[in-house]
């Protein structure tokens, strides 16, 4: 299976179940991997039969920049179902971090694997 992966793609948003936490912005880290068949793209050599990262990181952006949920669990369930929903990918991986979020650890967060066929 081909995927297609952003990896360290961070977004400053409003998460958390603290008051403090609902009054600023903190720093996400997301770290995708998306199921393509690169065959077809590969033998065209077009943007258009790709799956496209870019297009993929700016829907993420603009989606996590608008919402303000409490758990970094909805958040990820949330954008994988968007992944899987709008670019067609049969299957996504996606780790979500919280940096500086528990004193002592670099970060924290979870890991979700999704397909398709589940939604």
């Amino acid at each position: 299976m081909d995927k297609v992966f952003i990896e360290g793609l961070q977004i400053d948003a409003l998460i958390g179940i603290y008051d403090w936490e609902r009054r600023i912005r903190q720093p996400l880290v997301f770290d995708i991997e998306m199921a393509f068949d690169n065959r077809i793209p590969a033998a065209s050599d077009a943007i258009e039969d790709t799956l496209n990262y870019k297009a993929v990181s700016k829907r993420i952006i603009g989606y996590v920049s608008e919402t303000g949920f409490g758990l970094v669990e909805t958040l990820a369930e949330r954008v994988a179902a968007l992944i899987l929903e709008e670019f067609g990918v049969a299957h996504v991986k996606l780790r979500l971090a919280k940096p500086g979020a528990v004193r002592g650890a670099r970060s924290v967060g979870v890991v979700i694997e999704r397909s398709a066929a589940t939604l």
